[in-house]
């Protein structure tokens, strides 16, 4: 009795298990079928927030009241002196000015020189920055100075092995001529 209560047992477990991965299956493949599609939305909504943040920083970067028409920016007339007054008008320093326009010190030290001119994006910012007070310039100043620098650290370098002199040969120490050691050598 105990051996056929045994067998019994073990075909209702079989019987079950059977029924269990019948239903159970087709969830399974349902969850893997989900989780990918997770993953992609996932990795859409990363790609998206990417493109968020750098519009943001380009709509931080560009100052305010920038969106000027191309036409305007054509029309514009950008002389040397006029970018000088401006940067003055603005209160900042040339390294101010370049660091709010995204380009090099020098860059601007040419403009107002009139060795150069400013072109392209460059050139609308300073249009743009036609229309911004010296407070909303410092603010943008401040608000670029907040950002992490991107670039990298440069990876120092490993140290220089000293480098040792030679000695120089031995040569008999020259005598400095004096005028009476001139007079002597002329006899």
């Amino acid at each position: 009795m105990a051996k056929l209560e045994t067998v019994i047992k073990e075909t209702i477990t079989r019987g079950a298990r059977r029924q269990v991965r019948l239903m159970v299956l087709p969830l399974r493949r349902e969850v893997v079928r989900l989780r990918r599609k997770l993953a992609e939305v996932h990795s859409g909504l990363l790609s998206i927030r990417r493109r968020a943040v750098s519009w943001e920083r380009l709509l931080d970067a560009t100052p305010p009241g920038s969106r000027v028409s191309e036409e305007d920016v054509k029309a514009a007339r950008l002389s040397p002196r006029l970018i000088q007054r401006l940067r003055k008008r603005l209160g900042l320093s040339q390294t101010a000015l370049a660091r709010l326009l995204s380009v090099s010190g020098p860059a601007v030290a040419q403009w107002e020189a009139g060795r150069s001119k400013p072109r392209g994006q460059h050139r609308a910012a300073l249009v743009s920055l036609r229309k911004v007070g010296k407070r909303e310039a410092k603010e943008l100043l401040a608000r670029q100075g907040k950002e992490p620098r991107r670039k990298e650290p440069r990876p120092s370098r490993p140290a220089r092995p000293a480098k040792r002199r030679r000695r120089a040969k031995s040569r008999p120490a020259r005598r400095r001529r004096t005028p009476s050691s001139r007079r002597r050598a002329k006899k």
